[in-house]
């Protein structure tokens, strides 16, 4: 398995820190608001890697934090007229239901920021008596970045081309600093804002040091991967690094993974141009299913385009697979046989070759958009060569080939049985009279109530089923 890894800007072969097992930290969503589709892809994606490392039969340790203590909650909070806490809150249960609806399985640990103060100032402290920050007259901590000589070897940056003051680590409150370049890890409190008391004055952290301390708390002083959106590669995880290892003495992650940019319309999404759009939003339009569908159709590292075009082409390409389950089961009912006959046990090697092709795909930096190609050219195996006369095993096969899979992804390729009430099921139970008395006006008219109501009827061999518009 190889993982492109930020560090080295190069595919490396991944080898875990303990063989078997995956030690893994990806930063999580400030909760002041729903979260955004661009929250949504890095939570997508990373999912995907974790579920592809337990398929190949690791035992991963999933670490993501909410972030909720931070000036945007803070503010939230201000407008509404209540503390920082009940906005953090609300928007914790409101991002787990997307989560949710996404199909992102909660992560081993969700560590909350404000539960971790007592690790951030134990770490800060240190960091402190190791020379390597320092506090002004105010009582801002700062971390002192020449202290630490690999600043920059994550992001590629420079240091003395830093030496101006970089406008991404500007924070206000500057004039207590050494170096321009030098980032905060604790800050005063003001007016009307949640604090703690510390050695140095009542305050709040800096955003950058409470990763490094759950990361530290919940996984140890070295990880194997460390994940997020490109946009955090600097400040935040370049800052990461140098207070971990700074603190630690030794390697922080091994591997450093970041998803590209999600566009919207060929424009990077932003409120100020009225293209920007929750996970919420989107869902009164499409079942979250087919969001993920759409994020995995490209490879992580690539920028994606959001459009409404590429949302239905995702939509149908999801209908194609579910359909193909829909098939396997409807056969299944009558299938007989145990054991493959042996046009269908060369039909399993095509099917065997299928799959170590989709293995491939995920092996090489986790390409699901090459693995998603494969899954189609599994359907349409499966689509081609099962049928009445095919065995209950071969179907099967083809079947829970396809479910796995998916799954792997996170994508639901089987439907769960859904119960109707009894009003709808009346009306089915009605019009299937009409059509058995030839009163075909009658049961045209049932079934144009009941696609108002969001039912569609299919007529077939096996009777009439019914789905959601």
């Amino acid at each position: 398995m190889k993982i492109y890894n930020t560090l080295t800007r190069r595919k490396d072969e991944f080898v875990p820190l303990e063989p078997g097992k995956v030690k893994m930290y990806v930063c999580g969503p400030t909760v002041y608001n729903f979260i955004h589709i661009g929250n949504a892809r890095p939570m997508i994606v990373f999912d995907t890697v974790r579920r592809y490392f337990e398929y190949k039969g690791y035992e991963v340790n999933y670490v993501s934090n909410f972030t909720d203590v931070d000036d945007k909650i803070i503010k939230k909070a201000i407008e509404e007229g209540v503390d920082a806490d009940t906005i953090s809150k609300r928007y914790i249960a409101e991002c787990k239901k997307d989560m949710e609806g996404m199909n992102v399985k909660p992560a081993t640990r969700h560590p909350l920021a404000t539960e971790e103060i007592c690790g951030m100032l134990d770490m800060i402290g240190e960091l402190i008596e190791k020379g390597h920050a320092y506090a002004a007259e105010d009582g801002t901590v700062y971390f002192r970045t020449k202290s630490f000589k690999e600043y920059g070897k994550l992001s590629h940056k420079n240091l003395d081309d830093l030496q101006s003051g970089f406008r991404e680590i500007k924070v206000t409150g500057e004039d207590g600093k050494e170096d321009p370049t030098d980032f905060v890890l604790w800050k005063p409190k003001k007016d009307g804002e949640p604090f703690w008391e510390s050695p140095w004055c009542n305050g709040r952290p800096g955003w950058h040091i409470e990763c490094s301390v759950m990361s530290k708390k919940y996984l140890g002083d070295q990880i194997d991967i460390h994940a997020g959106g490109e946009d955090l590669v600097f400040p935040h995880h370049e800052n990461e690094i140098a207070q971990s290892e700074a603190a630690n003495g030794k390697e922080f992650a091994r591997y450093w993974m970041h998803n590209a940019f999600l566009n919207i319309d060929n424009r990077k999404m932003s409120k100020s141009l009225g293209n920007f759009f929750t996970v919420r939003e989107i869902s009164e339009k499409y079942d979250l299913q087919v969001l993920r569908f759409f994020m995995l159709s490209a490879h992580y590292r690539s920028p994606l385009n959001f459009s409404a075009d590429l949302m239905e082409a995702s939509k149908n390409g999801l209908v194609r697979i579910l359909n193909c389950v829909d098939k396997m089961n409807d056969l299944l009912k009558s299938a007989a046989g145990e054991a493959l006959t042996d046009a269908e046990q060369e039909n399993e090697k095509e099917l065997k070759s299928l799959v170590e092709k989709y293995e491939a795909a995920m092996d090489d930096d986790f390409n699901t958009a090459d693995a998603i190609a494969a899954v189609f050219e599994i359907v349409k195996l499966a689509n081609s060569t099962g049928d009445e006369n095919s065995t209950k095993a071969y179907i099967s096969l083809m079947k829970d080939t396809v479910v796995k899979l998916c799954d792997v992804m996170g994508i639901i390729a089987e439907k769960k049985e859904e119960m109707l009430d009894s009003e709808i099921e009346e009306m089915i139970a009605a019009r299937q009279q009409a059509r058995k008395d030839k009163n075909f006006a009658l049961a045209d008219e049932i079934r144009g109530k009941l696609l108002e109501k969001g039912i569609v009827l299919e007529d077939t061999r096996e009777g009439v089923k019914w789905k959601r518009a």
